[in-house]
């Protein structure tokens, strides 16, 4: 038996129930011009625990196959998102409220 890959990325998505979109990038060098390029690939992994969230850096594995799409399986989150979209609108929604009063 070979070794299971395992790759870090980026969650893009956390809308489905246990399962997180995970994007990964590589560079590569192109076949013409011979620069190095960056290729992106997306991998929906399966989260039991619904642990990651948008922007987290994790570490996923391959592993047999989950569902139609599913090939991996999350390892651990690597570095949580510094934002979280509720917080963000929070702080837009506070900022246009003292916007307002100092007017």
């Amino acid at each position: 038996m070979g070794k299971t890959k395992e790759l870090i990325g980026t969650v893009i998505s956390d809308k489905m129930q246990k399962t997180i979109i995970v994007r990964i990038m590589r560079l590569a060098k192109h076949a013409k011009y011979s620069r190095v390029v960056k290729r992106y690939a997306k991998f929906k992994v399966h989260d039991e625990k619904n642990a990651a969230k948008i922007g987290d850096v994790v570490k996923i594995q391959e592993t047999r196959p989950l569902s139609k799409d599913k090939r991996f399986r999350l390892l651990g989150v690597v570095k949580k998102s510094a934002e979280h979209p509720q917080i963000k609108e929070e702080a837009v929604e506070k900022i246009g409220k003292k916007e307002k009063v100092s007017q």
